[in-house]
């Protein structure tokens, strides 16, 4: 199969509704293919989610860019990803960001997308397993923060660990289904915009779903 043609149609698609030039140009760069077991390379350049096993999805491409669009991102910022997946949105970060810390909650993804990651050349990143608080207050603050599952709200646990000015962008609604919100954190109000319906697995822990 010939991944670089089915890439760049891929790319075609989803330029016509991405504004971002940078986006675009670091969606060609990953090779989504690499992050999708072997048995669905074939699927890797379709715009659906894929199975990555236990119970977990690689998203859909477009919606990766929508909120890698939403995060605004110029080269400069620190980024935290809360659920690494199969590492494919935290590579097109790490093409975008200055640094990207990225939290898995399944210690065998956490370490297979980490070695991924590394295998590739991504030395901007670290990946690492969960903790009790979401997200991964240790480094914070973060110019950025993106969520790539499910919670029932707005966890004010990340707002905290978010920048004045920074950017958070997470499926928020039921477990089945969600409305993708961007907010933007201000010293009085926050500033919240819908960005239209999705579908992303569960966040699990404290201030979002339970086990």
């Amino acid at each position: 199969m010939d991944f670089e043609k089915s890439r760049e149609r891929l790319i075609s698609r989803i330029g016509a509704e991405i504004r971002d030039k940078r986006v675009i140009d670091a969606m060609s760069r990953v090779p989504r293919e690499k992050f999708v077991s072997p048995d669905l390379q074939h699927l890797a350049y379709e715009d659906r989610p894929l199975p990555i096993g236990l119970n977990q999805t690689i998203s859909q491409p477009l919606i990766v860019a929508i909120m890698t669009e939403a995060l605004e991102l110029t080269g400069k910022e620190k980024v935290l990803e809360i659920g690494t997946g199969s590492g494919y949105q935290t590579a097109i970060l790490a093409e975008l960001a200055d640094t990207v810390i990225s939290v898995e909650r399944l210690p065998e993804l956490a370490d297979a997308a980490g070695t991924l990651l590394n295998k590739l050349g991504y030395t901007n990143v670290s990946v690492h397993v969960a903790g009790k608080t979401l997200g991964w207050p240790q480094e914070a603050p973060y110019d950025a923060i993106i969520t790539t599952a499910g919670a029932p709200e707005v966890p004010p646990d990340l707002i905290a660990q978010l920048k004045f000015d920074g950017i958070l962008v997470i499926p928020v609604g039921s477990r089945h289904i969600q409305e993708l919100v961007k907010v933007t954190r201000q010293k009085t109000k926050n500033k919240i915009q819908n960005l239209g319906g999705c579908r992303f697995v569960s966040l699990i822990g404290k201030g979002a779903w339970d086990e």
